[in-house]
């Protein structure tokens, strides 16, 4: 060892947030030998950033370390994030959710939206675990994508296959994926060669289009534009049917959306480029008293980048200028982050929506970590194989990384947790929004840009690994020293790859790459590698189903307690989400006491039952996991214990509890409380086993 984790246990509340304890820069759990490449602690790492949930991350997860400890703490973070949105549905699996619990617009009774599903499906397929990305696709695919918002998910799609080289899982749903594009018929117009959309349903409201489409009066809705954002998209996912229909043979309909790729190419360069601008813009659908028809919209946005997030723009100076203005402190350049729209804009930062007194959401010059996210994608794709590159440079890179790392910091700040909110004030980088359904929002991407862009970990199609990390030179205020991720997965095998500026990190200076813990390749310097890496085949996905899931309120499984038993509150202990967040209560609350209590669920017919997960909530103060607990099954009429493990349940993690299988048409839990603190059982699982 080059140093000891730093304190593995700060605060039950600490641990609760699901926030990262960071670690000393100048220390580590590497483990450095002249004859391996460095090889992490990743227990002990789990163990300190995410306490005892430490199990669900140890086998699944890429593990990292860098010299900036901030971004380390947020890639955790990030993967607690992703964690904490995997809902479990039972039969139909897992899906990921934008909001960890219910908001009006969401597909009842999921909770799923379909608007950030490209970054949702982006951060998880570098998980090892291919079961969570793999349920998602085919929710999504198999009725769950309602169009409510555009998306690039079958470009998303595409990017998985990159990762994974699973042929049979990219073209599953391929005939599915077809008939969705074409649906976007309705939003096409023929004349123009264009989609337009409601700036709304393009998960934007409150743009330069729909705001000045009401005569600065409003925003929220209205505005129909022709738009980078949903024209980068659908070229996106035209250029990924096109290469889904090439590897299925199928070479008419390769054709057909290759030649719908570039007809929309041609199209938004030609028309939603300004000359007078130097930006990609909208043109607007809408006709009326305040605005034209394919007249362009009066100032610069940051969706204007978009077209770069998918490689549609060529290599030239023309285009490549665009990038000044997000430098530029008089355009979008605010002091904390990205601005939506350029600060001249007559109704910049105008607030117009509340919910109560509390802002809500506008697009007209906040932050928005998910333009951020894109915008840092086609950034890195502008630095990684484009010649003419503009004003950007890699410093620029990993400054706005870092400025975006910044703003998982400025949560509500206590205790040091880590809180990614909706929006943020581009002068201040503090959160606007603040309503409860904002903390811990999962409407952006931060470990792909980790992966993709500082590490550089470029996936292709062929059987070639490719690492290109866009860090500036040794010397540059932004440049990093020294960084080490393991653990990838690439085309079935896993990756590690390992910078040290000067050696003294890691006992070697440069670039080394290693595939299955054996060395492949190294250069004493900062640069592209390109390594030959014949796929093989991935683990297998392993699945077993949750029994006790209530999706529909009043439907089966039916849950019952001895207190608390008011219906929302005995859902939340069997809807299929678990999270151990204090800002987001979570789970079925009992009474506080000294009383024994139970927590039952009725599957209303008879099931094989073998096992429970418990996952139990403890903030330190009011809630605190059950000193012991029993697991009952309804048998010949009576309750009869099935297990009745010695050691007390885990707080902020899950208990697994195993027995000989039964049949039972019900189950509970029987918990002895710790003292007189009230239970928070997060979540109750059941499984045939």
């Amino acid at each position: 060892m080059r140093g000891n984790i730093r304190t593995i246990l700060a605060t039950a509340a600490l641990l609760a947030s699901g926030a990262s304890v960071p670690l000393a820069a100048s220390s580590s759990s590497t483990t450095v030998s002249a004859a391996t490449s460095p090889r992490l602690d990743a227990a002990a790492i789990a163990k300190a950033r995410f306490g005892n949930d430490a199990a669900w991350y140890e086998q699944r997860i890429p593990f990292f370390e860098s010299a900036d400890p901030k971004i380390d703490a947020v890639y955790y973070y990030r993967w607690g994030l992703f964690r904490a949105h995997q809902r479990d549905l039972g039969v139909q699996g897992y899906i990921t959710t934008e909001f960890a619990d219910d908001v009006d617009w969401q597909r009842h009774p999921f909770a799923s939206l379909n608007d950030a599903s490209g970054f949702h499906i982006a951060e998880g397929r570098w998980l090892n675990d291919r079961r969570f990305t793999a349920d998602y696709i085919e929710f999504m695919y198999e009725g769950g994508n309602d169009r409510h918002f555009t998306d690039h998910m079958a470009d998303s799609v595409w990017g998985r296959y990159l990762v994974d080289g699973d042929r049979d899982a990219v073209l599953a749903h391929l005939k599915t994926m077809r008939h969705i594009y074409r649906l976007w018929d309705e939003k096409f117009d023929f004349t123009k060669g264009l989609y337009f959309v409601e700036p709304l349903l393009d998960a934007t409201e409150y743009t330069v289009s729909s705001i000045d489409a009401s005569g600065g009066k409003d925003g929220f809705r209205g505005g129909d534009s022709f738009r980078p954002s949903v024209n980068s998209y659908m070229f996106a996912n035209a250029r990924a049917l096109s290469r889904m229909a090439e590897m299925a043979g199928d070479t008419a309909m390769a054709k057909e959306y290759a030649d719908r790729a570039e007809a929309l190419r041609t199209r938004v360069l030609e028309d939603l480029w300004s000359p007078k601008l130097g930006h990609f813009v909208d043109r607007y659908q809408v006709d009326n008293e305040h605005v034209k028809y394919w007249d362009q919209i009066r100032n610069r946005e940051l969706v204007g980048y978009l077209p770069w997030m998918f490689d549609l723009v060529p290599d030239e100076a023309k285009y490549s200028g665009a990038w000044a203005h997000l430098l530029d402190p008089n355009a979008l350049a605010g002091k904390a982050g990205m601005r939506t729209v350029e600060q001249n804009y007559e109704y910049y930062m105008r607030q117009y929506r509340y919910l109560g007194s509390a802002p809500e959401c506008q697009w007209n010059g906040p932050i928005w970590p998910y333009q951020t996210t894109q915008v840092l994608t086609g950034m890195a794709n502008l630095l990684d194989h484009y010649g003419q590159k503009g004003p950007v440079t890699r410093s620029d890179y990993m400054r706005l990384l870092r400025q975006y790392t910044q703003l998982h910091h400025q949560g509500d700040g206590k205790n040091g947790r880590l809180d990614l909110e909706e929006d943020y004030h581009p002068e201040t980088g503090k959160p606007i929004v603040g309503l409860d359904r904002s903390h811990h929002y999962f409407h952006s991407g931060y470990l792909d840009l980790i992966l993709t862009g500082l590490v550089g970990i470029r996936p292709r199609a062929d059987d070639v690994l490719e690492v290109n990390p866009l860090l500036p030179a040794a010397g540059d205020p932004q440049a990093l020293d020294w960084f080490h991720i393991e653990r990838v997965p690439y085309h079935g095998h896993q990756v590690s790859v390992t910078w040290d500026a000067d050696g003294k990190r890691y006992g070697r200076k440069g670039l080394t790459i290693a595939v299955d813990g054996s060395e492949v390749a190294h250069r004493d310097d900062l640069g592209r590698i390109e390594v030959p890496l014949a796929r093989k085949a991935n683990a297998p996905v392993v699945r077993e189903t949750n029994l006790a899931v209530q999706l529909v309120r009043e439907n089966f499984p039916k849950a019952s307690a001895s207190s608390g038993s008011e219906a929302e509150n005995l859902h939340d202990g069997i809807d299929g989400r678990a999270w151990f967040y204090p800002e987001l209560p979570n789970g079925w609350d009992s009474a506080a006491g000294p009383a024994e209590q139970w927590y039952a669920v009725d599957f209303g017919k008879t099931v094989t039952l073998g096992a429970t997960e418990l996952a139990f909530f403890a903030d330190g103060g009011k809630f605190a996991a059950p000193r012991k607990v029993r697991i009952e099954a309804w048998q010949n009429g009576r309750w009869q214990t099935v297990a009745m493990p010695a050691a007390a349940p885990l707080a902020n993690g899950v208990t697994r509890l195993n027995w000989t299988p039964v049949q039972a048409e019900r189950v509970r839990v029987v918990m002895t409380p710790a003292g007189r603190k009230a239970i928070r059982l997060a979540e109750l699982k059941a499984f045939a086993r």
